[in-house]
């Protein structure tokens, strides 16, 4: 005999029939599964339409810096004396520099420097977040207690100045310096997050399972722990990445930076300091500012896809307006049928109550 047969024996005559629905015991973090399962289900967070929207265009800026040579129509240094502070045209695109340099290869040659900082300083920090947040949520006692205090003091550190003074021992500090200055200071918060909750998915029933089969402390981390932890993981490593972008722009634009080292913020610094801001020279600045707004926007786009996901309420009503959208339907659409349905009937009693 089925289990729906039995159900509608159950029921009887003239009753709604009942099915009886048998669900999987699978799911993130759960120990019948593989650690590639859970590794695919914990970037299921990928999957809607704001992170892809994200993703692509973050996806363009990385392409141009990995192309940013055959890319880039002249090199950002080269001058052209009869075409100085020209506007866009068929030879320069985005219009030329008070030394006859084409704006657009320099934006294209930037690129290269941003993104090098940018993931650079997230991959560090992420390490270093990972390693001391998991083990100080994970451990207990004075271990957890100093690790945590580590974690309060590189809070309180100020980055950019730091940067500054580092900056300063160096006539001219390279990318990688800035960005591991940027990745060591910046990883604290992360860390944090990262500890509270692997205090709370250490007490969880496949951990002390696995603590009961005498598996490792590695891969009780590595295997157990690490796939649940992996949204906050890249949500904290996409807003490294929005820090050490705007913490590069920001120190080139005011000159800490070399001007020789080519990045959106020299750009901008160039054309602040000859006056292309006053001067309405738009094809100088306008064009950097766009891109550092343009990789913010797509940045935020990812980190919003991630907290719908991470978010049960924002996921929930996500997928029902999608599942809806796919119908046809319009997501208010159930809310005004029933408040027109109801609304005549309604009135009559209303009228009698009232009186």
């Amino acid at each position: 005999m089925t289990t729906t047969d039995a159900a509608q024996r159950q029921t009887g005559a003239g009753t709604p029939e009942t099915f009886l629905i048998r669900t999987t015991t699978s799911g993130p973090g759960r120990p019948d599964q593989s650690f590639w399962a859970k590794l695919a289900s914990a970037f299921a967070m990928f999957r809607n339409g704001k992170s892809i929207a994200g993703l692509v265009i973050l996806g363009f800026f990385v392409l141009v810096a990995i192309f940013a040579d055959v890319l880039a129509p002249y090199s950002p240094t080269k001058v052209d004396n009869s075409a100085r502070l020209q506007p866009p045209s068929a030879a320069h695109w985005l219009g030329t520099t008070h030394i006859g340099e084409d704006v657009l290869s320099q934006v294209i040659h930037g690129t290269r420097g941003v993104i090098v900082v940018g993931f650079l300083a997230a991959i560090i920090a992420t390490l270093i977040a990972i390693t001391v947040g998991v083990i100080a949520g994970y451990l207990s006692g004075w271990k957890s207690e100093a690790l945590s205090a580590l974690t309060n003091v590189f809070l309180v550190i100020p980055g950019l100045p730091l940067i500054i003074i580092v900056a300063a021992m160096f006539e001219e500090p390279p990318l990688v310096l800035i960005a591991a200055v940027l990745g060591i200071t910046g990883w604290a918060w992360g860390a944090r997050v990262l500890r509270a909750q692997t205090m709370s998915l250490r007490n969880r029933d496949f951990i002390q399972a696995a603590r009961a089969n005498g598996e490792p402390l590695r891969r009780i981390i590595t295997v157990e722990m690490l796939p649940n932890l992996m949204a906050l993981i890249a949500a904290s490593f996409v807003g490294t990445v929005t820090a050490a972008i705007l913490g590069l722009t920001t120190l080139s634009y005011i000159g800490v930076i070399p001007v020789t080292t080519y990045n959106w913020g020299t750009i901008l610094n160039w054309a602040s300091a000859q006056g292309a801001f006053g001067q309405n020279q738009w094809w100088w600045y306008l064009p950097p500012g766009l891109c550092i707004a343009a990789i913010g926007v797509a940045l935020s786009l990812i980190n919003f896809g991630i907290d719908e996901y991470v978010n049960p309420r924002l996921r929930s009503a996500g997928e029902r307006a999608r599942a809806m959208k796919k119908k046809g339907l319009d997501v208010n659409d159930a809310v005004t049928a029933v408040r027109s349905d109801l609304a005549p009937a309604a009135g009559p009693k209303a009228r009698e109550h009232r009186k």
